[in-house]
């Protein structure tokens, strides 16, 4: 089985700006894995050293085995990237761009049963013969992932693709990609929604200030930190929250407010912080760790 991406001790300097610092990493044949990070972690110029966007400043970069500089026409042809931003031909309709998208890579009519396919699971339909600049921002989205299928490629890259989009629609796009990665296509994800990635990914790569800081599979990321999350809602009728407990806080809203906690005797700790300012406790649940807490904690940072 070949390696569908591979990154050899990738680094990537602009100017004093260090924003790759030799990045090692694998991606297997046929999985579907993702890679997150803050803003600013790298990623996006991960991703453009893959499609040839970028030039390294040491390291190398394979798709399916060819070199991204060496052997550009081939890695390009085994890629399709689906940009973050939504860049398209305004002059164009959704068919046009799809067919104009393919002879780039040397595929006419020939394709068109192809194009039609993309066009049906991405629920493109009715709006095939539609100029791009008049389609919705969710649509122009499902635009933009036919145009990174078209010619066909093993590697699909999303660089926060459902960014924007509505909860149904992120549904339909995602029941779409997950049957590509079926038949045996590597789906690369990078996303702010942790949930997305957790049930979509069978393997993550996080990031931060331009190194890989975890690499496993998400179950043995999401068991390696084992912290849960203490749920309350709080009538807190104008006190205000304990300075003694204010660093086990991640959020607080309206009366809902959430700790992480590592160990059960921090519960006891908590309810009895708030008992002495004689804060109601409404209601209170303890879930499981999530990405978002393995995120927190590698990275010190929230989505």
């Amino acid at each position: 089985m070949k390696k569908a991406i591979v990154f050899k001790n990738v680094k990537k300097n602009f100017g004093k700006l260090e924003a790759l610092k030799g990045i090692d990493l694998t991606i297997e044949e046929g999985e579907f894995f993702g890679l997150l990070g803050p803003n600013g972690a790298g990623k996006s110029t991960l991703i453009n050293i893959l499609a040839g966007l970028a030039k390294p400043s040491s390291g190398s970069s394979k798709v399916m085995g060819y070199d991204v500089i060496q052997d550009y026409q081939y890695a390009r042809r085994s890629l399709g990237i689906v940009p973050q931003e939504l860049v398209f031909d305004p002059f164009f309709n959704v068919r046009e761009m799809l067919q104009f998208q393919a002879g780039y890579f040397g595929k006419g009519r020939e394709n068109d049963d192809w194009i039609d396919e993309v066009i049906e699971g991405l629920d493109l339909k009715d709006k095939a013969n539609t100029n791009m600049r008049m389609l919705s921002g969710g649509m122009k989205r499902r635009a933009l992932i036919a145009q990174a299928l078209v010619h066909k490629p093993p590697v699909i890259v999303l660089d926060e693709p459902t960014a924007g989009v509505d909860v149904e629609l992120r549904k339909r796009l995602w029941q779409f990609i997950k049957k590509l990665n079926q038949k045996g296509h590597t789906i690369v994800l990078t996303t702010h929604y942790l949930e997305e990635a957790e049930t979509l990914c069978s393997r993550i790569a996080m990031m931060d200030q331009g190194k890989v800081v975890a690499l496993d599979k998400t179950k043995n990321l999401l068991k390696r930190f084992s912290a849960k999350n203490l749920n309350l809602r709080l009538d807190l009728k104008g006190k205000k929250i304990p300075v003694s407990i204010k660093n086990l806080m991640q959020n607080l809203d309206h009366h809902s407010i959430s700790f992480l906690i590592e160990e059960i005797v921090e519960v006891e700790f908590i309810i009895g912080e708030l008992k002495k300012s004689k804060i109601k406790i409404l209601d209170m649940d303890l879930t499981n760790s999530d990405l978002e807490i393995v995120f927190l904690k590698l990275t010190g940072s929230k989505k």
